[in-house]
């Protein structure tokens, strides 16, 4: 797993800081909850509340779309709701990626029935999968193997936290060799008094 700070500039590494900060100040909720793989925590995070924020959806679109340009993506999407904001925020961003798309858990019964919703991808596309909140791994997976499916070239994943519980390395080994995993923040910069930390 790689962070965004350890290979970009100094603007970048300002504005991971600044999202982080963001992260801890509106997302972070100490207390007993049930994360979405059954697993029982002590906190939790909901990114969402911080990233549908103004400032923290500015600072995210641009990492997101810095991290796309340098993985050479021109495609970023992911599995709703979680990847949506994420990677809508890359949209609203200087220097954007072409298009943004969703993948669908269960193929759309009418209409065009797609896997994939938003513009025409092309084969072999150059996608750059996104997550809010990383924990197994699990979804991102799953996006990353429907992409797949549908012809299309995975380059890379971003997720927005990684709660460090064994979801990154389950990500990059469904990426494989060719593609990188990046978290821009990790549980232990938002939460580092966390009960669990190991």
């Amino acid at each position: 797993m790689d962070t965004l700070a350890e290979y970009r500039s100094e603007s970048s590494r300002s504005a991971r800081a600044r999202l982080v900060e963001l992260l801890r100040e509106h997302a972070l909720s100490i207390g007993e909850v049930t994360l979405t793989s059954g697993r029982p925590a002590q906190y939790y995070v909901d990114a969402k509340r911080a990233i549908l924020l103004p400032e923290a959806f500015m600072v995210l679109g641009l990492l997101v779309a810095e991290h796309a340009r340098a993985c050479g993506a021109n495609a970023v999407g992911g599995v709703p709701v979680s990847a949506i904001p994420v990677a809508c925020a890359a949209l609203a961003a200087p220097e954007p990626p072409p298009r943004v798309f969703i993948v669908r858990k269960q193929r759309k019964a009418h209409g065009l029935q797609r896997w994939i919703e938003g513009p025409a991808l092309a084969a072999d596309e150059r996608c750059l999968i996104v997550e809010d909140v990383v924990t197994t791994g699990g979804s991102t997976i799953e996006a990353i193997e429907r992409v797949r499916e549908e012809g299309l070239t995975v380059v890379g994943v971003v997720s927005v936290l990684d709660r460090l519980a064994g979801g990154g390395d389950a990500i990059q080994a469904a990426l494989g060799e060719d593609a990188r995993y990046v978290t821009l923040s990790t549980i232990d910069e938002v939460y580092p008094d966390r009960p669990d930390r190991g």
